[in-house]
């Protein structure tokens, strides 16, 4: 972690803040708090703030904001970062069914790490995952914390679809596929939960400094809670840390 945040500039119309240069627990936390602090104090020319695992990236209108000004009031900004209170950490329970038609890469996975598909499974559905940031379409999560024993490279070759709710894996990381789309990680699994809905407010069910623990389910078990989802009769478990 860095002493300070340096700042880079990242085109006409945005700069970037680094707080440090590694994946760790820490430096995130550290860009959730700057994020909120920038967020409450509403600078003029903001239009968009991108927290990353270790960074954010603030977009600004060139015309109501110089570089320099910007700068400077964000330089003026870290010194409350202690100060902040951040958000409730929530763990949210996430149903998965692993394997099959559901997790085709499943037992690739297990034969990469030289393990039974059931442990693949438990380890994954084992830990509690800290959502360090959203991307690369609406509500897709970037996990940290899974364990390296069952790390497994992407796809050489990314499939065009993949279905919504997909869990996946790629290298040390894993998530949650929130809507269709293309991808290369490894599918092991798919939830039935709909992470990711623009007629619901807020459109998203998860958010940074959130931490999600994958639930095994059966098929059955799957089938209902997808039903129970689309009619609207679903509550998402939603639990706090003891």
């Amino acid at each position: 972690m860095y002493d300070r945040g340096r700042f880079l500039l990242a085109g006409d119309k945005a700069l970037c803040v680094e707080l440090g240069d590694a994946i760790s627990p820490e430096i995130n936390h550290r860009v959730r708090n700057l994020s909120l602090v920038i967020e409450k104090n509403s600078i003029p020319g903001i239009t968009e703030l991108v927290p990353t695992y270790s960074s954010i990236l603030v977009y600004y209108d060139p015309m109501r904001i110089s570089y320099a000004e910007l700068e400077a009031k964000i330089r003026a900004l870290e010194n409350s970062l202690w100060d902040v209170v951040s958000l409730g950490t929530r763990i949210i329970e996430v149903p998965t069914i692993y394997g099959g038609r559901y997790g085709p890469d499943l037992e690739y996975v297990a034969s990469h790490c030289g393990l039974s598909a059931e442990e693949v499974i438990r380890i994954h559905s084992g830990t509690d995952l800290l959502v360090y940031m959203m991307g690369f379409t609406p509500g897709f999560t970037y996990l940290g914390g899974m364990a390296e024993k069952i790390a497994t490279p992407r796809l050489q070759i990314p499939r065009g679809v993949v279905p919504a709710g997909s869990v996946g894996i790629a290298e040390q990381q894993t998530g949650v596929y929130s809507i269709e789309s293309p991808g290369g990680w490894q599918l092991i699994g798919r939830t039935p939960l709909q992470l990711f809905d623009p007629a619901r407010d807020p459109p998203v069910v998860l958010g940074p400094g959130d931490y999600l623990r994958f639930v095994a389910v059966t098929e059955l078990e799957y089938l209902d809670i997808q039903g129970r989802v689309q009619s609207g009769d679903y509550t998402i478990v939603a639990q706090t840390p003891a």
